[in-house]
């Protein structure tokens, strides 16, 4: 992929949410909402201080966040749908820890 992002910007791809309920309902997809859980693809290099220190970012390439429904600009590279937000715009990382415990 050839884009990089700059200042305090991140490049995700979000993850689709599952399309059956836990009761075992299809969900169409006109009543989908958009996922806000994505992956992180690329991170910029962070955001300068007042005092112009170079401030690096909390979130690296490979994390799983969550963010706003309304968050980022979207996208169109590679034939993928991505997005474009600023590290502001992500409400947490998801730990794999938390993971392991959803899947038991």
């Amino acid at each position: 992929m050839a884009f990089r992002p700059l200042h305090d910007r991140i490049l995700v791809r979000r993850i689709d949410a599952e399309e059956k309920t836990a009761g075992g309902i299809i969900i169409p997809d006109t009543a989908k909402e958009k996922p806000q859980e994505g992956e992180v693809l690329a991170v910029g290099p962070g955001a300068r201080d007042d005092g112009g220190k170079l401030v690096e970012l909390d979130v690296k390439v490979g994390d799983r966040i969550l963010f706003g429904k309304w968050s980022g600009t979207e996208i169109r590279l590679d034939g993928q749908d991505l997005l474009v937000m600023k590290e502001s715009d992500v409400m947490g990382v998801i730990e794999e820890a938390a993971q392991i415990k959803k899947a038991a």
